[in-house]
Formats: C-alpha cells, sequence, structure tokens
C-alpha cells in the first residue's frame, strides 16, 4: 500500500496490527492514516513547531522493529531500567509486550497489553481507545494508525491500587534505525486512585524513532499520578503525547523528566472539564551537546472552581536547546479558576539557547492567574562563596546545578525513583561541571 511510503516511513499493512477484524480499530486506524496523510509532516512554518525542525526524523528511513528474537533473555530487560521499585509492571521490548515480565493486578482491576486486550476483551476497549483525540497532531495521528501495541489501565468504582504501575519500554536501536509506535490508555473509575510510570530507554546506540500516546480518563473524584522518564541515548527520536481528561473533584499530578534523545517532543494537553478538578504539571530536562527538547503544553480550565499548577525547570549544556510553550486557556464559565505556569531555565554555556512562552488566554472574569519565565547563569557570588568554603571549582557547579533541580526531583511520588535520579543527574551535574 504505497501510500504509507514516504519519507520516515516504510510500508506498514495495517492488516498485520493488532486489532484486524475488529471494524471499530480498522476505522479507528485508517481514519488516523488519512490524517497523517493531509498534516504531513510537521514544518518551521507551523507555529507550534516553529522552533523544531523534524527534518531529521522525515528523511531518515525507519523500518518497522522485528520481531522479538526467540530466546531473549527477559530477565535481563529489566537491567534497562533506571532502577528497581516496587510495582505492578509491563515490559515492552521495540513495541512489543514481554508476557514473562507482567505483574498481574489485583482481580478487581484490569493491567494488560492493548494488542492482548484486543485479542480477548475487545469490548472493554471500544468507545475508550481514541475517543477523544482532537486530530490536530500528525504524530499522534501516525501512532493512531501504526501502534503495535501498549498498556491499558482499567480501574474500576473505588479500586485504590497500593503500589505504582510501571510500565518499562525498551528500544534496542539497531544497527538500522527502527520505529516503534506505543500507546497507553488509562481509564481511573470514580474515587480509584493509582500512580503510573511510564519509562522510555534505549538498548545499544543505534538511531530508533518512537511515538507514544497516552490517554488518561481521570473519573469523578478520582487521584491519578503520571511519571514520564525519557532516558533514550543521544540518537533517539521521540515524540510523545499526553492527553489527560478530568472529571468532577478529581485530582492529577504529571511529572516529565527527560535526560536523553537527539530530538524529543513532548505534547501535554490536560482539561479540566467539570468543577473543581485539580491539576498539576511538573518537568525537568537537563540537555548537553546537540540535544532538542520541545514541550508543548496545554491546560484548558472548561468549568468553574478548577486549579492548575504548572512548573517545568530546565538545565542546558553545550548547544542544546530548548523550547517551553505553555498556553493556559480559561474558557467562558470558567470562573474561579486559580492557574499558575512558571518555566525556569540555567544556562551553562554561551552556546546553548531557550525560547519560552508561558501565557493566558482568559474569557471569564473572575479568576486569579499568574505565569512567568527566568532564563539564566550560575550566580558568581555563590559560587565565590561555596569556593570559600573548601569546595572546588567543578565540586560547587555542581552542588549549585543540583539545587536548582532538585525542587523537581523532591516532587516525585515514587521514593526508589527518586534516590535513583538524584544520583543519575549528581554524576550528569559532576560531568557538565568539568566540560
Amino acid at each position: 500500500m504505497d501510500r504509507r511510503e514516504g519519507r520516515g516511513l516504510t510500508t506498514v499493512p495495517l492488516e498485520t496490527l493488532p486489532g484486524q477484524g475488529l471494524a471499530w480499530v480498522e476505522r479507528l486506524r485508517r481514519s488516523a492514516l488519512d490524517r497523517f496523510e493531509e498534516l504531513g509532516f510537521p514544518t518551521t512554518k507551523s507555529e507550534d513547531w516553529r522552533f523544531t525542525n523534524v527534518e531529521p526524523i522525515a528523511r531518515t528511513r525507519f523500518s518497522p522493529a522485528p520481531p522479538r528474537p526467540a530466546g531473549t533473555a527477559a530477565p535481563k530487560l529489566l537491567e534497562g531500567a533506571l532502577c528497581a521499585f516496587d510495582a505492578y509492571r509491563l515490559v515492552f521490548l521495540d513495541g512489543t509486550h514481554v508476557p514473562d515480565l507482567s505483574s498481574p493486578l489485583p482481580k478487581a482491576a484490569v493491567l494488560a497489553s492493548l494488542a492482548g486486550l484486543l485479542k480477548t476483551q475487545p469490548k472493554r476497549l471500544e468507545g475508550l481507545l481514541g475517543r477523544k483525540e482532537d486530530g490536530r497532531q500528525a504524530f499522534a495521528a501516525l501512532n493512531t494508525a501504526l501502534f503495535s501495541d501498549g498498556a491499558a489501565l482499567l480501574l474500576p468504582r473505588g479500586v485504590v491500587l497500593d503500589k505504582p504501575v510501571h510500565l518499562l519500554f525498551l528500544y534496542t536501536a539497531a544497527a538500522s534505525p527502527v520505529a516503534s509506535h506505543v500507546r497507553v490508555l488509562v481509564e481511573a473509575g470514580a474515587g480509584s486512585r493509582a500512580q503510573v510510570v511510564e519509562e522510555h530507554a534505549s538498548v545499544g546506540e543505534g538511531a530508533h524513532f518512537a511515538t507514544s500516546v497516552t490517554e488518561i480518563l481521570a473519573g469523578e473524584n478520582s487521584q491519578v499520578g503520571h511519571v514520564l522518564l525519557e532516558r533514550e541515548n543521544l540518537a533517539a527520536y521521540h515524540v510523545s503525547r499526553l492527553q489527560v481528561h478530568q472529571a468532577r473533584d478529581s485530582r492529577f499530578e504529571a511529572h516529565a523528566i527527560s535526560v536523553g534523545g537527539a530530538l524529543v517532543r513532548n505534547d501535554v494537553c490536560l482539561k479540566l472539564e467539570e468543577p473543581g478538578a485539580d491539576g498539576s504539571l511538573n518537568g525537568l530536562y537537563l540537555l548537553s551537546g546537540a540535544q532538542h527538547l520541545d514541550n508543548h503544553t496545554r491546560i484548558e480550565h472548561a468549568a468553574p472552581h478548577g486549579a492548575s499548577r504548572e512548573l517545568y525547570k530546565g538545565v542546558l549544556s553545550g548547544q542544546a536547546r530548548a523550547v517551553f510553550d505553555g498556553p493556559i486557556h480559561v474558557l467562558p464559565g470558567a470562573q474561579k479558576t486559580d492557574a499558575n505556569v512558571y518555566n525556569k531555565n540555567l544556562l551553562l554555556s554561551e552556546q546553548g539557547l531557550v525560547d519560552t512562552k508561558p501565557e493566558f488566554k482568559i474569557y471569564a472574569n473572575d479568576v486569579q492567574c499568574k505565569h512567568g519565565a527566568t532564563i539564566g547563569q550560575l550566580s558568581a557570588d555563590a559560587l565565590f562563596y561555596l569556593r570559600s568554603r573548601g569546595l572546588d571549582a567543578a565540586s560547587a557547579r555542581a552542588l549549585l546545578i543540583f539545587a536548582f533541580a532538585s525542587e523537581m526531583i523532591e516532587r516525585l511520588p515514587v521514593e526508589g525513583l527518586r534516590g535513583a535520579l538524584e544520583a543519575l543527574l549528581s554524576r550528569r551535574f559532576l560531568e557538565s561541571s568539568h566540560a
């Protein structure tokens, strides 16, 4: 089917993907593929992409990820995780579920691969998967058309998980560039509670391209947390989208930690659809060399008495570039909204570059809204003070950088993850200080 031929893509017959024989899945995939063909790869002429050039993705010929080799040592795959922590876990290798490493949930809830559920319980997914896509994002459409697998977490009313759900996506990064498209669906029933850690990491140094789409439906009075941890190698490309819909009095908290990838784009759309919803977006990125990271967030307050908080922090060295675009829309009728958005950046070199635009579009007259952005360097006075107390120059710089970033690490809800990230970032900051 040559309409799937083109720059950055190879032929992937839809008939070979999960959900074949299900009319609603086939409609979903074909509609998304048509939408991607209509939109095409975004260019810098688009306002949403004017600081991010995806030509390196578009001009590379990515092949579908090969099947998992027979005899792959499944337990070894867990070594690709940042750290071991007690969790219900699903592991994926190049977009394919590795069932040997799955941890079942209590019977009241469902945690399973999407491909598996589409075979055994497709009715559980019909009407949920892709239900609220807005159709404006080309890479999200590409993911919907071509996703090979992913995870579904379905929580009935009142279910409270006693430990996090860990979704580990590993990419083998073989000699020839490969593409993987994975998806996560979370439906949290009224009064339920869950914490999801979504980790993406490379196993190898080769180039690969991944798209990931995460849909979260937070029911009335539910509490859902989501951590995105991106640790791919410096030849990797990753485009992610997080789409969250919040019902009355629900609580949602997201954390995005980005420390890898050559070119990474993270889109977040948080919609507070009913009164009393509360949402929080947190982000930390550490970039070096020629890395490029683009964080695009959008929060929509559609109902009264909603609250949102957003804080992204970045540390850049070398010729790295970061983009932050964080509009908050307060729609008509969303009175008593309380919202703020801030982006703070620390530049460690003269070549680093940040483009930042936190903003509000307000169509209600009884709100409290604040926004701001900062871009700065290490304080010479603080460095002098630490040096006068006996620290060498590199250690003093590393300590100040860590102090800047530690606020975001401390906010992470998973204790084991906090400790591992502190150790990882401490090493990175010390290396940056010696550079």
